[in-house]
């Protein structure tokens, strides 16, 4: 073994060893290891950082930010309705929630498919009577294995194509992966729904009560294309149920009408008072295509500006005739650039938050239309949470307290001015995501476009998702003050510092060396055995470190080897891709497993239960199929 062979495992070993403990993030190792490579010059100074600019690293960033424009427009929400089972049974439903997100990781990041479901499964749950956790467990492994479906569909698999491009065979195509991973994640969303949640261990959740607030009461006007005109307020309860929101009152002609019968039919333009949870109130506006009435409303603007009207016309009998005209013509003349630049700078900059109000508040005593909110600082007033009673007045003329959390929509800056001006706390972002019917079909067209550029070989990955980027950008689905936010940037720096640290592995000859001993040690020649060895070590190491980084270290070992025998290397490829995506046995394995743990109420050794088995299914299950799909 040379020289550089030895540096380049000894790296290694530190790094795995690094990614073991845990006390390091995954970014700040990969970087780690990467400034190693290049001190003891294994990787040239100059091509250090190439993996910022690797395929694979930039249609990872592009798929994040095209799926927050999924997920922020309500075209996930949308699906959800449609697909859950309202009264179904404990099979049915894990089943369909199970189903819906291997569907939709498949299409978009996982992580972003689990953190849209984690509600839906915890309200799921107290309906079927189980623990939030034995239905957040199955949810996050069903995320997990609809992942490694398509190209797109998790980091691990665009790791695997840019490997196999290095290598001279081409990218593969977007549904190379779908034949071997459908079936695999078809079979454990069977496994789990019909036996595997049995083995969940049921616990409570270790987040406990303290982050919950008291329900909002906010307005939502009826629009009369809304599916609720005709509706009885009954029915429309009666819909609501499982997102725990209640109509309190109705407002019909400004006339408002405190605990309205049920029996009461809903008409268009009809304003409704609703008492619901951040969730429950989004699952109300998406449900019945109603919108907040604060958020469209205008008839404090009007109010406040003929006020403002009247004061300026008093002021303007002291000026001449002529100044008046003066003034009047260089409002007209820059009327349209004024408008167009407000109308650009909102729509960067629009956001929600929650303020909390303090004792010593300004605002303790005064409604919104006293502080002429919309007038004075550009920002609405959504709803409002209270403890201890119901607020009865109209949002608008409600008098503050001190306590009262505020829902307040404007941008951002002006919001964090109003905060520190009125005395008021911003709370930890909690975001409400308000359906949009254009900019949901306008996201999903996007997704769907960047799929077809790829599938029909048009353009590359990266090239049609960042076309999908920048198509997103020009048509706003995604403000651009999100599109960097969106971007999990440690999992970038990762996947860009791995990248060379694994051509190293290559350049010095350790791949082989490695892929030889795996070889004449384990499989013996044997070219079978040789791919149950890649695809279980592979799957190992995902358990005890980060999913992509797994990917980076196993592509080389499993081209050496392929190489070594004489075999086809793309069956050695996507035993690393479905190795991967299979981390089920710890929580730091994968993201989707890192985030039920504290709302499940998990410890360490719980996932094992579970995942062992499954893991032991997705062998079995496979290993025959790679053959028959990717012959040797």
């Amino acid at each position: 073994m040379t020289t550089p062979q030895m540096m380049i495992f000894g790296i290694l070993a530190l790094t795995v060893g690094l990614f073991l403990w845990g006390k390091l993030r995954h970014d700040v190792v990969a970087l780690a290891a990467l400034m190693a490579c290049v001190v003891v010059g294994l990787v040239p100074a100059a091509e250090a950082f190439v993996g910022f600019g690797h395929p694979a690293v930039i249609t990872v960033a592009c798929v994040l930010v095209l799926s927050h424009g999924l997920q922020q427009s309500g075209a996930v929400d949308a699906l959800t309705r449609k697909v859950m089972p309202k009264n179904g049974g404990k099979i049915a439903t894990l089943a369909a929630l199970m189903g819906l997100g291997a569907l939709l990781s498949g299409v978009m990041n996982n992580v972003g498919a689990m953190a849209l479901l984690m509600p839906i499964a915890v309200q799921v749950s107290g309906r079927l009577g189980l623990t939030a956790g034995q239905v957040l467990m199955p949810l996050a492994f069903g995320t997990i294995l609809g992942g490694m479906t398509t190209l797109v569909g998790t980091p691990p698999n665009l790791i695997v194509s840019g490997f196999r491009a290095d290598a001279g065979l081409g990218q593969f195509r977007m549904f190379d992966f779908t034949p071997v991973g459908l079936a695999v994640a078809a079979v454990g969303v069977v496994f789990v729904s019909l036996v595997g949640w049995r083995l969940v261990p049921a616990r409570k959740s270790s987040s406990g009560d303290g982050f919950e607030t008291s329900a909002y009461l906010t307005e939502v006007r009826v629009p009369s294309k809304s599916k609720a005109v005709g509706m009885t307020l009954r029915q429309i309860e009666t819909e609501l149920e499982g997102a725990e929101a209640q109509i309190v009152a109705l407002v019909r002609n400004e006339v408002k009408m405190n605990a309205p019968h049920g029996g009461r039919r809903i008409k268009a333009e009809d304003i409704l008072m609703l008492e619901a949870d951040v969730e429950g109130l989004s699952e109300a506006l998406s449900a019945f295509g109603i919108k907040l009435e604060e958020q469209g409303s205008s008839s404090e603007m009007v109010e406040e500006e003929s006020g403002k009207a009247e004061t300026k016309s008093k002021a303007s009998a002291k000026s001449t005739k002529a100044d008046a005209d003066a003034k009047a013509a260089d409002r007209n003349k820059n009327k349209d650039q004024d408008e167009e630049e407000d109308d650009s700078r909102r729509d960067e900059d629009i956001v929600l938050r929650e303020l909390a109000v303090l004792p010593a508040s300004n605002l303790v005593g005064r409604s919104a239309r006293d502080i002429r909110l919309r007038t004075r600082f550009g920002l609405n007033l959504l709803a409002v949470a209270r403890e201890g009673h119901r607020p009865r007045a109209r949002l608008r003329t409600l008098k503050l307290k001190s306590g009262d959390l505020l829902m307040m929509q404007g941008p951002a800056e002006v919001l964090t001015d109003f905060a520190n001006e009125s005395g008021c706390v911003p709370l930890g972002e909690r975001e409400l995501r308000i359906p949009d019917a254009r900019m949901a079909f306008l996201s999903t067209a996007i997704m769907a476009g960047s799929i077809a550029l790829v599938t029909l070989g048009i353009l590359p990955a990266a090239a049609a998702f960042a076309l999908g980027l920048l198509a997103s950008m020009v048509l706003r689905t995604v403000p651009p003050r999100d599109v960097y936010t969106a971007i999990d940037w440690p999992v970038i720096v990762l996947l860009a510092a791995l990248i060379p640290v694994a051509g190293a592995m290559e350049q010095t000859g350790a791949a082989d060396v490695l892929a030889r001993l795996l070889l004449d040690t384990i499989a013996q020649g044997n070219a079978i055995a040789a791919l149950g060895v890649i695809l279980v070590v592979t799957m190992f190491l995902s358990d005890v470190m980060n999913n992509a980084a797994t990917a980076a270290v196993m592509c080389p070992i499993a081209l050496g080897i392929a190489a070594s025998l004489g075999v086809n290397p793309d069956s050695f490829l996507m035993g690393v891709a479905i190795g991967a995506s299979c981390a089920f046995l710890t929580p730091i394995g994968h993201q989707n497993n890192t985030l039920i743990l504290g709302p499940g109420g998990f410890r360490f050794s719980d996932y094992w239960r579970l995942g062992l088995p499954l893991e032991i299914l997705v062998v079995a299950v496979s290993l025959p199929l790679l053959l028959v799909v990717w012959p040797l």
